[in-house]
Parts: structure tokens; sequence; C-alpha cells
């Protein structure tokens, strides 16, 4: 069913034939629906349904827009039967919300045509010196090496060894073995991982105290009735330590770069009112 067929049945279904056509203009508009004596219209389902979606999608799309219409009419209506509202402070409120629109997609509009993304790593290194004691982690984190295998599985005494002596081992031999036979693996030596999410599905997780594990422990072998897991504790922070740059790295980029829309939206605001106090554009009333 396409569109203008599915909202002409929709429309014989919600409406008699006497109510369907009003005058706006000279042009008629067609009535969806109806709640109260407020109308939904045709015209007003302009733009609605994205050009790429299927006729059936549309058709859902239509129908959801035009029940969520219904119910929220009927709320307005129930509302203004049982409240009575102050209306010209409702139309306040309504004209400060579409100004307050109106500023918003501007200010997005120039923030997001003048808005420098790149942030060098200088930069980011600065930021971390200055702040670095805003970073304290909340869990503890780890490089580590990890492989998790059947207990059937060829070579284990060979794996055993290269995780054991690494970095001497290498790390192609356990990359290869991994690919082949690892149900679960992290080989990236040079990335901080939330530890709990490195032993959430191994028999570690039981440990009652993981700080001290990590203090403790650079090599652990557990198993249970399927599997073996390896882990080898490369280096370790534990939570309410100061984070490591490269753990939160991004994050620092990211609030460097608000902090930037938040510069040009204030500089922004700035140069507006300056053009206009230049122009005399304004004028206050005492």
């Amino acid at each position: 069913m396409n569109k203008i067929h599915y909202l002409f049945a929709l429309t014989i279904l919600l409406t008699s034939c006497d109510l369907l056509v009003k005058k706006k203009g000279n042009t008629e508009r067609t009535a969806v629906a109806r709640a109260g004596d407020i109308y939904l219209y045709h015209d007003e389902l302009t733009g609605l349904v994205p050009s790429k979606l299927s006729k059936e999608d549309s058709s859902k799309l239509i129908d959801k827009f035009v029940n969520d219409w219904i119910k929220k009419q009927l709320m307005v209506n129930r509302a203004k039967e049982e409240i009575a509202f102050d209306e010209l402070e409702i139309e306040r409120k309504v004209l400060d919300y579409r100004y307050a629109l109106i500023a918003h997609e501007f200010e997005k509009h120039y923030i997001n045509s003048h808005l420098n993304l790149e942030v060098p790593e200088s930069e980011i290194e600065a930021y971390y010196r200055e702040w670095a004691d805003n970073f304290i982690l909340k869990q503890n984190i780890v490089k580590c090496l990890f492989v998790q295998v059947s207990k059937t599985a060829p070579g284990i005494a060979q794996l055993r060894r290269n995780i054991r002596s690494f970095p001497a081992s290498g790390k192609k031999d356990l990359e290869d073995y991994a690919s082949q036979y690892g149900m679960k693996s992290f080989l990236d030596d040079s990335l901080w991982i939330n530890f709990d999410e490195v032993i959430q599905l191994t028999p570690l997780k039981d440990i009652s105290d993981k700080t001290q594990f990590l203090r403790s422990t650079s090599y652990s072998e557990t198993s249970d009735e399927t599997y073996l897991y390896f882990l080898r504790i490369l280096e370790y922070r534990i939570s309410d330590q100061i984070s490591p740059i490269s753990f939160i790295y991004d994050d620092i980029e990211n609030i460097i770069i608000n902090k930037r829309k938040l510069a040009l939206k204030k500089d922004l605001e700035k140069a507006i009112y300056d053009e206009a106090l230049s122009q005399n554009n304004f004028e206050i009333y005492n």
C-alpha cells in the first residue's frame, strides 16, 4: 500500500466525509486524524518519511506518528479540562523554546564550520601533565598476554614456555598458535585493558583480592573442566592510582575538542553582541 492510499484509508476510518476537507486560503486540506476538535492534516505529514524507506516501513512510520499525535492531543485535551493553565505563560515558554532551538541550530552550524578537530599529541600531553590528578583510575588495568585453549589442544607445553619467557620468545609464535587453537586471546602487549574484562570468563574472576593478585603475580595458569587459561601480567595499575596517558588518550582529546566548542560558542556570542553594540542595534530601557 503506497503512502497516498494508506492516508486515504486512514482518513475514511477516522473521520466522516464532511470533515475531510478544510479550506486554508485557496487550498483544500485533507484531514487524516482528529482528536477532540483538533485535526491532523495530510500536508502536516510532508517530509515525515525518508525517501529511502520501503512502502511498508513508510506506512509503519506514518501509523506511529498519527497514533502518537492522537495520544498527545488527547492528553492535552484532558489537561485543559483538569487544570487551569496560564495561556500567556505557556505561549511565553513556547516562544522561549523556539528561540532557543533557533539559536542552538545556528551555534551548531557555526561551531561545525569553524571547529578544528586536529589535536596534536603535545597538547594532549600538556593537558595530562596539568590535570593528571583528575584522571584517577576506577578499576585495575593491565598490559598482558592471555590465551584460552582447550585441554586437548596440541603444543600446550610450548605455548606455556612462550608465554612465560615473553618478550624473549617473541609474539609471532603466540599469535600463530592463538589464531589456530585459541578459544579466546589477547596479545596486544602495548594496550592497557580493564583487568576484570580479561578474567571475566575464567576461574580467576572469583579472586577475592585482585589488587594483591596483581602485586604478587606475573604469570598465572588456571583451568576448568574444559579449558586452560594462560595469563602473563606485563604491567599493571591499581584503582585509585593516576591513569597512564595512553589509557585515557581519547578521553583527553575529546575534552580538548569540547573546550574548543565552548570557546567558539562564547566567541560567537561576544562577536554578535559587540557588532550589535557598535551598530546601535539594541537598547535597554529603564
